[in-house]
């Protein structure tokens, strides 16, 4: 497995393989050809379906200004690598000097077909199973954030506390911000609302439910308006971890280097979910990001709490395992209907994971691994409009504005 700077990237929304990953493809092809006049672009699948409504266009010519570009979305090609591929070419004189074909694989992450193996980021970890993570623990006695300093190094502090300090002031910036976010579908920002209300709160769980959608809805409105967040592991999904875990620093005074530690905890997580299975919408849904994103908290909070091994997993698999099946189909491409909801609908969840993973960890049958292979396969299995194309769902019948009719009897 890679570094957990993989996994965690601070840059701008609203999408980590829509968004940030054409951008960072685009700017090292034109690292590698400088003395390119122009470059043509082709967007395929995902990329090129939903590509207007995450802004792929913009970070593309992004990326390879101030040079022309000449862009092309492809819907129709078939059979390819990934459901977000993407051809760069260079010329000169028009003459091609060069292509790359590239796979967005999730979480703003890239793979350039053809590229040697010595090109890309080092494995970190030798295991990669929470079975044997787990066994390896037992044995030396180390928690999962001690394995994760183990293996990644000190330097993986520095690094966590400067992902927790993005991911609050995105928070605070959220919280701050009102107004109609950007695209066709004029969303109210709701993030200020929901903190500022004045509520008989006389029970702490409507406190907390509130505070929580708020962080939650903080982050995601700042996403889908292309502001700076953290993938974790998603642009989509960057709203879960910030919210419930700024929401318990809050409420029991915890230090930042407690949260790193968390952090660590949720990043191993979303790491196995990323190496074992996926954690993009295009290729398994959105249980590949919110549902990821739900079992990276979960298991953040079980560590914040003392919680042991078997808590930890349980609470990790438990939020993932009842995300199973969950579609990706965002209205008009914008990371914002369901989006913006899910990101706070999945905190809440990840919070009752943690309740159930205290008092039931000892009657589970399903572990870690068995789910997260589960939720590949039956990524894989879903059919193509419910994996971010928005061809389906909420995306077909909204733009057709005719509710569905029920099922014949």
């Amino acid at each position: 497995m890679k570094s957990l700077q993989e996994l965690y990237r601070i840059g701008k929304g609203p999408s980590s393989s829509h968004t940030m990953a054409p951008y960072r493809a685009a700017s090292l092809f034109a690292a590698a050809y400088p003395e390119a006049e122009s470059f043509s672009a082709v967007l395929y699948g995902s990329l090129a379906k939903t590509g207007r409504g995450h802004l792929t266009d913009a970070a593309i010519f992004d990326g390879l200004a101030p040079r022309l570009v000449e862009l092309r979305f492809d819907t129709e090609t078939t059979g390819l690598p990934h459901p977000n591929t993407l051809d760069l070419a260079a010329y000169k004189d028009g003459r091609l000097l060069g292509s790359w074909r590239v796979l967005s694989v999730g979480g703003g992450a890239i793979r350039i077909l053809g590229e040697p193996e010595t090109a890309a980021p080092a494995d970190i970890y030798a295991l990669d199973s929470l079975a044997a993570i787990k066994q390896h623990c037992e044995k030396q006695r180390l928690a999962l954030w001690q394995y994760v300093a183990k293996e990644e190094g000190e330097g993986i502090w520095p690094f966590l506390l400067r992902i927790w300090s993005r991911m609050k002031n995105t928070v605070y910036d959220g919280l701050e911000t009102e107004g109609v976010l950007p695209g066709s579908l004029h969303v109210q920002r709701k993030a200020k609302y929901l903190y500022s209300q004045d509520m008989d709160e006389e029970e702490p769980a409507t406190r907390a439910n509130r505070l929580v959608c708020a962080y939650a809805y903080a982050t995601a409105e700042q996403n889908a308006a292309g502001g700076i967040i953290v993938t974790a592991p998603t642009c989509g999904a960057s709203g879960v971890m910030p919210a419930v875990l700024l929401y318990c620093q809050e409420k029991d005074g915890l230090t930042d280097e407690e949260i790193a530690q968390a952090l660590a905890t949720g990043g191993l997580i979303g790491n196995l979910i990323k190496t074992n299975a996926s954690i993009s919408g295009a290729e398994c849904g959105c249980q590949a990001e919110i549902g990821s994103a739900c079992s990276m908290a979960a298991a953040a909070l079980a560590q914040l709490y003392g919680m042991d091994l078997d808590q930890i997993e349980y609470a990790a698999e438990l939020s993932i395992e009842h995300h199973l099946g969950l579609t990706c189909d965002p209205i008009c491409g914008l990371v914002q209907i369901p989006c913006i909801e899910r990101n706070a609908v999945a905190a809440m969840r990840a919070l009752d994971s943690l309740s159930l993973a205290h008092f039931l960890t000892h009657t589970r049958k399903i572990s870690f691994d068995m789910v997260v292979q589960t939720m590949y396969e039956t990524g894989r299995d879903l059919f193509s409009k419910y994996r971010e194309t928005s061809e389906g769902g909420l995306a077909k019948w909204y733009h057709q504005q005719i509710p569905p009719r029920p099922p014949k009897r």
